[in-house]
């Protein structure tokens, strides 16, 4: 199932090669994967995405986030697959929360509200207030 944040961003739980074509024919442009690989048995391997990515036009970014928590390299990765893409995103990991978080942590320190980012979770079924602290810090600055 897919989640609109906005009207550029979208998260969703895995995303499987065989539902790609679907995703560009609905106007994604990139697919960014926040899963490892091998976190959980079964899922598709990042290169195995990515080649089915390719094969109906996609962009593909992997900026894999574990359980250990976020990165300022992934904050800034997924800050450079937003700035990058040339039309909508669609990122998964397991659930969509740390593709959420990690693009509610990319938008404040990109200057976005926080409140803003907070409800925008909201409406989309994510709770991102375990990481207000992070997202007050980075949209001042730091």
């Amino acid at each position: 199932m897919i989640h609109r944040l906005d009207e550029r961003m979208a998260v969703a739980p895995q995303v499987w090669p065989s539902e790609l074509l679907n995703l560009a024919q609905d106007g994604f442009a990139l697919i960014v994967n926040n899963r490892p690989d091998d976190e959980e048995a079964g899922q598709p391997s990042s290169v195995e995405v990515e080649s089915a990515a390719r094969v109906v036009g996609l962009g593909y970014r992997a900026i894999p986030v574990t359980h250990s928590g976020f990165s300022h390299a992934q904050i800034d990765a997924m800050i450079e697959a937003l700035n990058a893409a040339r039309g909508p995103v669609l990122a998964y990991c397991r659930s969509g929360t740390r593709s959420c978080f990690l693009w509610a942590l990319a938008r404040a320190k990109l200057g976005d509200d926080p409140e803003t980012l907070t409800e925008k979770a909201a409406a989309a079924g994510y709770d991102i207030r375990p990481i207000r602290a992070m997202l007050d810090a980075l949209a001042a600055g730091g």
